[in-house]
């Protein structure tokens, strides 16, 4: 398989992280350059008017980009917001101060904050010209580093309209389209529809489509390329509860035998990495709140999940979380 272009970058293999509030930190990101398998990973998604405010009112750089100038590339980074001169300053800045191999920007979160009361994300989805103006504004101010859009596929099923949306952000210059097989008002329920997301390929005339939702196995991501056609894939949720995930399905689409699950043991040490770089970035106080939602979806869906979750919930020092890990993580 043909490594992915997105712009001047070669995406190899075609497997993309998806930007995930609260999980793509600097810590997930180090895991998964560790196990390997993930052709572009993406940090997460940052409110381009908070980084312009805060920098005026404090000179803080918003906490999601710690560590992105030092990182190893390819690295993206996705920004949201509805004003286009914050957005294309703030997407220049990520290209040019810090260094950012492509901008990604997010039409598709249906999150109540962003999505209602900010009028961003999903919401924008309601008007393919704003967007497209969004793209192009941002574009011109990052070139020659790619702008990619992330969307979903409408705002309702009533009102699929990802083929108009794709259209917008392909002829404002955007170097690759991400598409969530589900309309905003699903939020994150029922099943993603990559037969919507397959019907968008023929309508795009040079730019990939990359498509997202409910890849959990190597086995649907080998699908998703063979029978709904799509240029890349981007693992999310699935990629929290099982990081070599990407491995796996590297694997899967050359041909290639999968690399075994970790061990339990296994486990444990990488998950004990993580905590490690949460503190190093946070401080052991906060390290050990953030850590409750990192590491419960390692444990999902096995014999002893709960009792670990409900352990995980009363951490209050590294000591306790370690301890919780040589006791209670299922094996």
């Amino acid at each position: 398989m043909l490594p992915l272009r997105i712009g001047p970058l070669a995406i190899d293999p075609p497997i993309l992280s998806a930007p995930l509030a609260g999980y793509s930190g600097y810590a997930y990101r180090q895991m998964l350059r560790r196990l390997g398998g993930v052709g572009l990973i993406a940090a997460e998604m940052v409110s381009a008017r908070a980084f312009v405010f805060g920098e005026r009112r404090s000179g803080e750089l918003p906490e999601r980009l710690w560590g992105v100038k030092d990182e190893p590339r390819p690295l993206a980074v996705q920004i949201w917001d509805n004003d286009p001169a914050k957005m294309a300053e703030v997407g220049r800045r990520l290209v040019f101060e810090f260094g950012a191999s492509a901008v990604d920007i997010n039409f598709g979160c249906p999150v109540r904050d962003v999505a209602e009361k900010a009028e961003s994300g999903s919401y924008l989805l309601r008007f393919p010209e704003r967007i497209g103006a969004i793209v192009a504004r941002v574009a011109s101010a990052c070139a020659p580093a790619p702008v990619t859009a992330k969307i979903r596929l409408g705002c309702t099923r009533e009102s699929i309209n990802a083929v108009d949306v794709a259209q917008a952000v392909e002829a404002a210059g955007g170097a690759a389209v991400t598409v969530h097989g589900r309309t905003a008002e699903d939020l994150f329920r029922g099943t993603a529809d990559w037969e919507q997301i397959a019907r968008i390929k023929p309508h795009l005339k040079q730019i990939p489509l990359i498509g997202n939702g409910d890849l959990k196995t190597p086995q649907e991501v080998v699908h998703a390329f063979e029978r709904y056609g799509v240029d890349g894939v981007m693992i999310g949720r699935a990629g929290l509860a099982r990081p070599w995930l990407f491995r796996q399905a590297q694997a899967a689409i050359r041909g290639e035998s999968l690399p075994p699950d970790p061990s339990p043991e296994e486990q444990c040490d990488l998950i004990r990495e993580q905590f490690r770089l949460v503190v190093e970035q946070h401080g052991p106080e906060k390290a050990c709140i953030l850590i409750r939602a990192m590491a419960a979806p390692y444990a999902r869906g096995r014999p002893g999940a709960r009792n670990f979750r409900t352990h995980l919930a009363k951490v209050s020092t590294p000591e306790d979380f370690y301890a919780l890990l040589e006791c209670d993580y299922p094996r």
